[in-house]
């Protein structure tokens, strides 16, 4: 028998879950939140309570897994120091952008700049690199327009926040259905009927609108977020493997969203990044990633890659710091996965996700796993 709506109201903490209504995409993606479209992360408010919860405020929060930079940036509005690691090196670009301190009336003056030269950029289709990647997804303008504004780039000190710029320009100029940007598989060549704007839409042929667009919204994001991040903490981003490389602690604790096995391919998922700006690639090194599938080995490399990590930020953490581990558990991993990595579980918090992204849109449940060295 199915249970009712109050019984299973009655398993969630209502205080970590939200409805649509109630927490609209806009306030999920606040200000530098939303610089880039990154898809499987966790939203700020979580990270917002989890940290008031469980970390004392100025305390040094280390996300292993740290992705898009979300506990990152929530940190700093929080007031917290934070370190987020990743093995993904666009992960590392984006996160930098996103927590670096700015003298803003240079970065204004800068990607105002910038957008101005978008108008008279020379596109070259010589310019293009003949691979088959850039030739299937791009319409030969969009490509040609993307490398012209990737040439103006080392004109600029702040260089790296126009990168991340020509990269969410160049998931928008894809040749992919409007309403499947997150993860299209084949390139869209002709027209279609687009579920997002309810008509016959057609691929894109030209990046210099999104350029425009995005480097503007960019300014106003970061502009945004300098208005309430916490000037007097920092936040220190990794470039590396958890399992391998130091982490520079000591913690007050590990909040983190880890992948799922075989489920999203986070370098694939930025390809066009990785095409665009020469990205030091190392994909076979992500832990779970959707191409080692989920075989019976794939799920144990799997629990062995977040016990390796787990047990090495636990060794780095203040006595008594917690492990918040934020994940839909559905294969029932994580007992044994703490347990390996010398922790205890002394919380398994339920968590209603509504999910509002292209076709993909549901519903589903996770969990919040609190957890001590054991």
């Amino acid at each position: 028998m199915a249970v009712t709506q109050d019984e299973l109201y009655a398993t969630l903490d209502l205080d970590l879950s939200w409805s649509e209504a109630a927490l609209p995409e806009r306030v999920r993606t606040k200000h530098v939140h939303r610089v880039h479209p990154y898809h499987g992360k966790f939203i700020p408010q979580l990270v917002e309570i989890l940290l008031g919860r469980y970390i004392e405020p100025g305390g040094h929060v280390l996300d292993p897994f740290a992705g898009s930079g979300t506990t990152l940036v929530q940190a700093l509005e929080s007031g917290y120091d934070a370190t987020g690691v990743d093995i993904a090196a666009f992960n590392c670009l984006l996160m930098r952008v996103k927590t670096a301190p700015y003298d803003l009336a240079e970065l204004g003056e800068e990607l105002r700049d910038a957008c101005a030269r978008i108008d008279s950029l020379v596109p070259r289709r010589s310019r293009v690199p003949r691979r088959r990647y850039l030739r299937d997804w791009y319409a030969p303008q969009a490509a040609a327009e993307l490398f012209a504004f990737r040439d103006l780039i080392p004109d600029y000190r702040h260089a790296d926040v126009l990168r991340v710029v020509l990269s969410r320009a160049a998931r928008s100029a894809r040749r992919a259905a409007h309403f499947d940007l997150e993860a299209p598989r084949e390139p869209q060549i002709g027209e279609y009927w687009c579920h997002k704007h309810r008509r016959t839409c057609r691929p894109v042929e030209s990046a210099a609108g999104f350029l425009r667009r995005y480097t503007l919204d960019t300014l106003e994001r970061i502009e945004e977020f300098a208005r309430v991040r916490d000037v007097e903490r920092e936040a220190r981003v990794v470039h590396g493997d958890a399992r391998e490389d130091a982490l520079g602690g000591p913690f007050d604790g590990v909040l983190t969203s880890p992948p799922y096995p075989g489920l999203i391919d986070y370098h694939e998922q930025h390809r066009y990044a990785y095409e665009l700006l020469g990205l030091d690639d190392r994909r076979e090194r992500e832990i779970g990633a959707a191409a080692f599938g989920t075989s019976l080995a794939a799920i144990e490399a799997y629990r062995a890659g977040i016990v390796a990590v787990l047990a090495r930020a636990a060794a780095e953490l203040r006595p008594g710091a917690p492990v918040l581990v934020v994940v839909n558990d559905r294969r029932d991993l994580y007992g044994e996965i703490l347990a390996r990595a010398g922790l205890r579980l002394e919380e398994r918090l339920r968590r209603h996700v509504n999910r509002r992204t292209g076709r993909r849109a549901g519903e589903y449940y996770e969990d919040v796993l609190v957890a001590r060295p054991a």
